[in-house]
């Protein structure tokens, strides 16, 4: 490894980082984290801070469970790669393939197709449920329905689904047939609507009637995040999932669940869609599964969508895939991760945790007019959105939220910015201390703005 000067006179330098200006990079250098331990990393100048994004909502287990580290060491030494292209498998394919299934049996999932990360898997999905109407005899099904706020990731079709223009505008056009409803975003809406049940009645509604125009026959799926992470952490009525799942089924459109943050406890639940009380026909995964240690996703389906491909003729194969889908290092690292996730019930820990953040984001809410929006309460997802003026709602300039988070950084805390919102997503695995901790560096970086 080179010196430190080195790394800080090359930082941004060659590398372009995702979601940022590379010009911008080379002015303001990213911060260099150096290690971790725990729910804390250290940065190259030797300061210390907890991390309330857990990586980037995927840091489930903390950053030292030995037992994942060693799964992938052992892994990398006995069979560092095959391909599961068809033809050929790996043990830890097949074992993790099986706790997979597993693990969301109560979802109604009955099949995993590997993949290496989220944006995959949604990619998959897509794939999968336009595939599935042809195989029924109803190849118009192409198109898809999502939310405003949703963030389905960044390839060809989950920017397509998404409904942050900022993942779309210099991409266009990207995949056509893709209309997005109302978030249940009950801050800031086009009816004003600030009761989250009625709210959700009207984006309901609202699909009922996109569906019409669209005509029911052309509509592929569905996709939803259960609660919308980077969108800004908002959280849907409980009756927004239950109300689309039945307009789904009475239309003929298959539900995908995007569990790439939800899944593997986040919610208090060991998936978004059971915390709503809701059984999709797919779900994406990924980020939890390993913990962040390696990078794997999945596609799920359940036994509905399963039967109708493996009992199809010819065109029922699946001819999509990625290098390393089932990878068997990856696979090692799910099998660990997920045996770990288990035994120390994360999801237990996620309920209480995140209640202590989301009040302690309430109470600050009291003493600083710039928040204007404290948003989770539902496991460990808390977003807090910042404004300039609390009555008219005014979104914070990028410069104060900028100074917000490196004083709230420099005070012991690394959150994250969305826009004009702090999103924080912890660890499971925190502590009430580390919590508390995340909610003094608020305090301070709040009093710097």
């Amino acid at each position: 490894m080179k010196d430190d000067n080195f790394l800080k006179e090359n930082n941004a330098r060659h590398l372009w980082h995702p979601m940022g200006h590379p010009g911008a990079a080379q002015t303001d250098a990213p911060k260099i984290i150096r290690k971790a331990q725990g729910v804390r990393i250290t940065d190259i100048d030797g300061h210390e801070a907890v991390d309330a994004v857990g990586g980037l909502w995927c840091v489930n287990l903390g950053y030292s469970n030995d037992k994942v580290k060693e799964a992938i060491a052992r892994q990398l030494q006995e069979l560092p790669y095959y391909s599961a292209f068809a033809g050929t498998s790996n043990p830890p394919a097949i074992e993790a393939s099986w706790m997979v299934r597993e693990f969301f049996a109560e979802d109604g999932m009955a099949r995993v197709f590997f993949t290496s990360g989220g944006s995959d898997s949604v990619d998959t999905c897509l794939r999968l449920a336009r595939q599935y109407h042809k195989l029924r005899g109803e190849p118009g099904r192409t198109k898809f329905l999502s939310l405003k706020k949703g963030y389905h990731g960044t390839h060809w079709g989950g920017a397509s689904v998404n409904g942050n223009n900022r993942f779309r505008i210099n991409y266009e056009p990207l995949l056509p047939g893709c209309f997005h409803l109302p978030s249940p975003y009950t801050y800031r809406n086009p009816f004003d609507e600030i009761d989250p049940a009625r709210l959700a009645q009207k984006i309901a509604a609202i699909a009922e009637d996109e569906i019409a125009f669209q005509g029911p026959g052309t509509i592929a799926a569905f996709i939803m995040e259960p609660i919308q992470g980077a969108g800004g952490v908002i959280v849907p009525h409980e009756t927004l999932m239950p109300l689309m799942r039945d307009i789904c089924d009475r239309h003929g459109i298959l539900m995908i669940s995007d569990e790439v943050i939800t899944g593997f406890g986040r919610t208090g639940d060991w998936s978004g869609a059971r915390h709503w009380g809701v059984k999709p026909d797919l779900m994406s995964v990924a980020k939890g599964i390993t913990s962040g240690y390696f990078p794997v996703g999945a596609a799920l389906v359940n036994e509905k969508v399963a039967e109708v491909f493996e009992t199809a003729d010819a065109e029922g194969a699946i001819f999509h895939g990625y290098t390393y889908s089932a990878h068997p290092v990856g696979a090692a690292a799910v099998v660990a991760c997920l045996e770990e996730t288990l035994r120390l019930d994360t999801r237990s820990n996620a309920g209480p945790r995140g209640t202590q953040l989301y009040e302690g984001a309430k109470r600050l809410a009291e003493k600083h007019d710039i928040v204007g929006d404290v948003r989770g309460g539902h496991g460990l997802m808390t977003g807090i959105e910042i404004v300039s003026d609390r009555a008219a709602r005014t979104p914070m300039d990028a410069v104060t939220m900028k100074r917000i988070h490196q004083a709230t950084y420099e005070a012991g805390a690394m959150v994250r910015l969305g826009m004009h919102n702090i999103l924080m997503s912890p660890p499971l695995t925190i502590t009430e201390a580390e919590v508390d901790t995340i909610l003094d560096a608020l305090d301070k970086g709040f009093s710097a703005a």
